[in-house]
């Protein structure tokens, strides 16, 4: 049951069944939904941009009620008389009577703006940073010092005299009130005299705003609200929500998109179409929505139209679906079914199909192929049983023709194994023979390296010769030149002793002069007046043989350190001079030493070379020994390949006789399979149908 029913999902006809009911249905399905959803559309656009322009009108509105009270500001702004009465009011040193006729005048006016427009709460002025000294028009709310009034007075103060809108309050501007009011400040200046500035209040009732909005209705339940740009409720229908948060309001998105509406859900989840306008006076928005339930109700009937399409769809599906089954998957099934009759080996079943279309020609066309079918498989097996025979014949010749082969490869075989042997042998011989080649290659280059080192010892050798030879000439310049400083030393010796001689008369020359420069100053001073010239002169006489005993003072202990200079030069020398001849006899020695070197490097010389001489005409000996046993190498390697030649060829010939031993036990097999397979086949005696 599983099989006929999986073949059954698996029929063309079931195929052809399931792609057509699948495709109407699903055509009529994305038809009717695709309507729905465009209707959706189309009703959400119409809706919006009604929606949007009655909203831009209730801006309008709102605009223009806002601008009427910012024109009553600036009206009070440029009010000359009632500037003032309020300077009058605050000046300290006003006459009572004065006044209190200013703010008579004050109270007035505001009450005749109150009067005439019954939409305010009240109108009020407010001394900045002092709230008891206001004035107010009749049905004001009282003032209070709360801090959320004093924000409030602090953010129309900092505008400089520009109007304020502060937005809705649940209890008014002072918190004071019964009922939600709106409320717009401004701070009348006076730069003439800044004491009498003050805050101009016009608190608006919400109903004013209610009443501007009265005419605007989104949908069946939707609602209108003004919220501020934080989101903040001036005003909305349910007076308890002002000045709260609005679930429902804008963001920066929103504001720099062009669309004027969009959607979005509210606080119980309710999908809202929302559209909204900026006012131009003031930064608020008013915005209305509504759930899209109350205006797509109408494409709700679309849905049941769609489905009411898509059961006719599957009803007419199912009845095309079942009439092509008919047609077409039974016919099919049939033929599969005697088709697999035929793939078991049954050769006599036929189809009965009688229809003149594709179907019944391919039945016509199936009886044709098994009646050529029967016709072949009789020819075949007749066939079979020659191929039978002949392949029991091939057989035994090819295994006569295998064991002669196999013969003949074994022989071939042992002959190139000999040959082989020698021929490895031929190798070993011409690489040891290349082996001492190398050898003695290497030890022509020993000799030769030790040729060149001799020589470079040669060459040592007498360069230091020719160094000895000239260090020997050297001491002996240097032991001529210390006799000569040894003479001179002398000679320098003799002069100091000549010159101290010069220098003794010179210093009782100069102790003469000094007793007779003494003589002569005591003559002089005996002489009295007359002799004090002869004093000059013998004291100058004085003074010079005092300076001349100095310098010869001098001279004679500069003579005293040459003296001893010289001594001890004269005993360095004479310790020098037996050292200087002993270096003179090592030299002499080691030059010898050098010139026996270099006749023993050039007798080792001369060996290597000859040497040298015997490894070469060794070498041209092993030269000539290698080529003969490369030679017989080649004969051996020539005739290993053509034995090996003939073993390959006596070998591919075994393996095509096996192959052939194979192929013939193969068709040997193939024929009793063919014959097997033929028997499969249902036929009658004479082999047609």
């Amino acid at each position: 049951m599983k099989i006929w029913g999986r073949i059954q999902l698996q029929s063309v006809g079931t195929k052809i069944f399931i792609v057509l009911f699948a495709t109407v249905v699903l055509l009529s399905a994305v038809l009717g939904v695709s309507s729905y959803l465009m209707s959706k559309q189309i009703i959400r656009g119409q809706v919006g941009l009604a929606s949007s322009q009655a909203i831009e009108q209730a801006a309008d509105k709102l605009d223009f009620l806002f601008a009427e009270y910012e024109s009553i500001s600036r009206q009070f702004a440029v009010d000359q008389m009632l500037r003032t009465d309020l300077e009058t009011v605050s000046r300290p040193n006003v006459d009572i009577i004065k006044k209190t006729e200013a703010e008579t005048r004050i109270r007035n006016k505001l009450d005749a703006m109150r009067g005439s427009d019954d939409r305010l709460v009240g109108i009020r002025l407010i001394a900045p940073g002092n709230y008891s000294n206001t004035y107010a028009s009749s049905g004001a709310s009282p003032t209070s010092n709360e801090d959320s009034v004093k924000e409030r007075i602090k953010i129309i103060e900092e505008a400089k005299g520009k109007p304020v809108w502060i937005p809705g309050q649940q209890n008014g501007f002072f918190e004071t009130y019964a009922k939600p009011s709106v409320t717009m400040g401004r701070l009348l200046q006076n730069l003439n005299y800044p004491e009498a500035e003050y805050i101009l209040l016009i608190e608006v009732k919400d109903e004013a705003l209610l009443q501007t909005l009265s005419n605007l209705k989104i949908g069946q339940s939707g609602e209108v609200r003004i919220l501020t740009a934080d989101n903040v409720i001036v005003h909305a229908p349910n007076q308890e929500l002002i000045a709260t948060k609005s679930h429902i309001g804008l963001d920066a998105r929103q504001l720099q998109s062009e669309e004027s509406s969009f959607t979005m859900e509210d606080e119980q989840g309710v999908k809202q179409l929302v559209v909204y306008r900026q006012l131009q006076s003031v930064d608020w928005r008013i915005i209305g929505y509504a759930p899209e339930s109350d205006f797509l109700s109408a494409a709700d009937k679309l849905i049941w139209i769609t489905v009411f399409v898509l059961i006719i769809a599957i009803l007419v599906a199912l009845a095309i679906g079942y009439y092509l089954f008919r047609m077409v998957g039974k016919p099919l099934m049939k033929l599969c079914n005697l088709m697999e009759e035929g793939e078991r080996g049954n050769l006599r079943v036929r189809t009965n199909f009688r229809s003149k279309d594709e179907i019944g020609r391919l039945g016509q066309s199936f009886n044709r192929m098994l009646e050529q079918i029967s016709l072949l498989v009789v020819r075949t097996n007749m066939s079979t049983e020659e191929l039978l025979a002949t392949a029991e014949h091939l057989t035994k010749a090819s295994r006569d023709t295998s064991q002669h082969a196999g013969e003949i490869a074994s022989a071939t075989g042992e002959i190139a194994s000999g040959a082989a042997s020698l021929a490895i042998e031929s190798e070993k011989g011409v690489d040891i023979t290349d082996e001492i080649g190398r050898q003695m290659d290497h030890v022509i280059h020993l000799n030769g390296t030790m040729d060149a080192s001799a020589a470079r010892v040669i060459e040592v050798s007498r360069q230091g010769r020719e160094f000895m030879d000239s260090l020997v000439e050297k001491t002996e310049s240097v032991s001529r030149m210390t006799g000569l400083i040894e003479e001179n030393s002398a000679k320098l010796n003799q002069s100091t002793h000549s010159i101290r001689n010069i220098l003794a008369p010179m210093v009782e020359m100069t102790k003469q002069t000094n007793i007779l420069s003494l003589n002569a100053s005591i003559e002089a001073s005996r002489a009295g007046a007359a002799g004090k010239g002869f004093m000059v002169i013998a004291e100058e006489i004085r003074k010079l043989a005092v300076g001349s005993n100095e310098s010869i003072q001098t001279v004679s202990a500069m003579t005293e350190e040459i003296q001893e200079a010289i001594e001890d030069t004269v005993k360095v020398l004479m310790q020098v001079t037996p050292i200087f001849g002993e270096q003179l006899i090592s030299v002499k020695e080691a030059s010898s030493i050098f010139q026996r070197v270099t006749q023993e490097m050039e007798q080792f010389v001369n060996d290597i070379r000859s040497s040298s001489a015997s490894i070469h005409d060794l070498k041209s000996s092993q030269h000539v020994l290698s080529e003969f046993i490369a030679s017989v190498s080649s004969v051996v390697q020539q005739t290993t390949a053509s034995t090996e030649e003939v073993a390959s060829m006596s070998s591919e010939q075994f393996k095509i006789s096996e192959e052939l031993v194979r192929l013939s036990n193969r068709l040997e097999g193939l024929s009793e399979t063919l014959k097997q397979s033929l028997s499969s086949f249902e036929i009658d005696a004479e082999g047609t149908v």
